[in-house]
C-alpha cells in the first residue's frame, strides 16, 4: 500500500472510531493521519493548500464542538477527496 493509500484507509479508519464515540482513540489517530498527510501536501498548488487549510480547519472546529460526526464527515469526504486530488495534480 502506497503512502497516500494508506492515508486514505487511515482516514477511513479514523472516520469510524469517532462515528462509534471512540473519540479519545480518534483524536491520537487523527494526529497521525494529520502528520503523515502533511507531506502529501509538499508542492501542491497553492488552491490545494488553500483547500488543505480549510478543510483542516474545520476538522479541529468540529473537535473543538465535540461534533464527532461532523468531524467524521470531513475526514471521510472532503479529506479524502483533497488527498486524492492532490495526488492526480
Amino acid at each position: 500500500m502506497t503512502l497516500p493509500e494508506h492515508v486514505v484507509y487511515e482516514a477511513r479508519e479514523c472516520a469510524k472510531l469517532f462515528r462509534l464515540g471512540r473519540d479519545i482513540e480518534g483524536a491520537l489517530q487523527m494526529v497521525e493521519l494529520i502528520d503523515r498527510s502533511l507531506p502529501l501536501m509538499d508542492g501542491a498548488s497553492v488552491e490545494r493548500q488553500a483547500e488543505w487549510g480549510r478543510v483542516l480547519s474545520a476538522i479541529l472546529a468540529c473537535q473543538e464542538r465535540q461534533d464527532w460526526l461532523g468531524l467524521a464527515d470531513w475526514l471521510e469526504v472532503e479529506f479524502v477527496d483533497l488527498i486524492g486530488a492532490v495526488l492526480i495534480k
